[in-house]
């Protein structure tokens, strides 16, 4: 039994030759194991929390390269033609074919623009990273109690101008022919642009004797008011399109509050509205300095189109007023207008002053990008580029040294103008091409500038287009009230 129990043990001892024993120094097989497993489970955590952190590390390192160098992923049906085309609108493919622009079977007509560049534009990179745009400094006078007017400011180009007050008889058949910028022939439109006495077209055109008038009406308490004014600061709201924004009071001198009229245009909608947010006329009809006046019956369906007319035609709604401003009304005026008019105005000798566009000097952008973001009807767009270039319009080139402008695409948000003829007749003519073709003013800017010039090489116009970054220093920029019932543009 001793001898099969040693052999039992020579058995048992020849299992681990690794020379695993126990305390006794006997050969001990069962722990070696639980120590061999205790090994590997050891190994195997360590290699987890290994791989766990090394994940980590990787990732933290890719996060910071999409975060600081901007790199951009696109995934599978969702590559960008144009920055200003959202994922549902995007298109997978695109080619030129016959002076048309193939995207995905749809065609977008470009028959008004070179090819060659809008195949350029369409393979620009897909999205530019927006600017910043902020106010510069403003070397204005330090009080408007020692600003006066200079003594020869006055001596422009002088002639007199008329305008037509109603139309021929034989023109208008029915109250629908009437127009509020009348029937022009465009026999009558090319000697507008004279700047010699004339009697032109420039809104306000009532009908024949029994037929009434175009629109635009106002109550004759208004009117009265209006005619008073000598200095004015003018905006509007048709459509209930933005939300009313008094000018700072506390940057405006007491001087300029007594002598200068601030008047806010509102359709009976957008005063209904504003009332019932809590913005009431007072018995004066003020709303804090805004005197405010309620045009009736608009001449347009258009509601931009309708702006144009307190925009454009100061000098109509105010006869005896001698310098206006016109802001947006999606701007705060923060500066007083006598300064304003004292440092764009007689500081430079300038009759006109509106500031260039912070982006774009070429009117070829400015189609295109009326027509990337739908402003208006690609057609009437179209139409309206095409007989520009038709009569002479030339792209915009910056290295001229003999340009009339320094960019042919206004910032039309802020105009500051002495009511000069030339400065009339400029307003008058720029107005009419608003009511002939879009509502766009900034397509028919350049153009009319460049004709009344090439038309009378011998009558200067003083026109001063100021940087942007001087007309954020004037006002505080707010976005338009966003509302579904403001008509979308035709």
């Amino acid at each position: 039994m001793t001898s099969m129990y040693q052999r039992g043990d020579v058995i048992v001892g020849v299992v681990p030759k690794s020379n695993d024993r126990g305390d006794g120094g006997t050969v001990t097989g069962t722990g070696s194991a639980l120590r061999a497993g205790r090994r590997g489970r050891r190994f195997g955590w360590i290699s987890r929390q290994r791989l766990s952190v090394l994940l980590m590390v990787i990732g933290a390192i890719c996060f910071v390269c999409v975060t600081f160098f901007s790199i951009k992923v696109h995934f599978h049906g969702e590559k960008e033609i144009d920055g200003n085309i959202s994922k549902e609108q995007s298109f997978s493919s695109f080619s030129v074919e016959d002076g048309r622009l193939v995207i995905n079977n749809t065609l977008e007509s470009i028959s008004s623009v070179n090819i060659d560049d809008k195949a350029a534009d369409i393979n620009a990179p897909s999205k530019r990273r927006s600017r910043k745009h902020y106010p510069c400094d403003i070397d204005f006078a330090k009080t408007v109690e020692y600003i006066l007017e200079p003594k020869d400011y006055i001596n422009f180009t002088r002639f007199k101008l008329d305008y037509v007050d109603r139309e021929d008889k034989a023109l208008i058949n029915s109250p629908s022919d009437l127009r509020f910028g009348g029937h022009q022939s465009l026999e009558e439109r090319g000697k507008s642009f004279n700047a010699r006495d004339q009697t032109l077209h420039c809104g306000f055109v009532k009908g024949p004797d029994g037929i009434g008038g175009s629109g635009f009406n106002l109550d004759e308490k208004d009117t009265k008011y209006m005619q008073s004014c000598v200095i004015v600061v003018s905006s509007c709201i048709f459509g209930s399109s933005d939300f009313l924004r008094r000018p700072t009071s506390k940057l405006i001198s007491a001087y300029s509050k007594k002598n200068v009229c601030f008047v806010m245009f509102l359709d009976e909608q957008t005063l209904i509205k504003l009332s019932s947010e809590g913005n009431v006329p007072d018995e004066r009809g003020q709303m804090g300095l805004w005197r405010i006046v309620v045009a009736r019956n608009l001449p347009y369906e258009d509601m931009r189109r309708n702006g144009k007319v307190p925009k454009l035609l100061a000098h109509r709604l105010f006869p005896s007023s001698r310098y206006s401003i016109w802001l947006d009304s999606k701007m705060r005026l923060n500066a007083d207008p006598l300064l304003i008019l004292e440092y764009f105005l007689w500081r430079t000798r300038s009759e006109y002053a509106i500031s260039k566009h912070y982006d774009r000097q070429c009117l070829w952008e400015e189609v295109l990008q009326n027509k990337r973001l739908n402003k208006y009807n690609h057609t009437a767009i179209d139409e309206q580029f095409m007989f520009y270039r038709s009569d002479g319009l030339t792209k915009f080139d910056a290295s001229d040294p003999h340009k009339l402008l320094p960019s042919y695409v206004p910032e039309g948000s802020f105009i500051i103008r002495a009511h000069t003829p030339m400065s009339n007749l400029f307003s008058c003519l720029w107005f009419n091409e608003v009511d002939r073709f879009t509502s766009r003013d900034q397509l028919s800017f350049a153009y009319t500038y460049l004709k009344l010039r090439r038309t009378n090489s011998d009558s200067p116009f003083f026109l001063h287009m100021f940087k942007d970054c001087e007309r954020r220093a004037l006002v505080k920029l707010f976005h338009h009230r966003d509302d579904s019932s403001v008509p979308a543009p035709p």
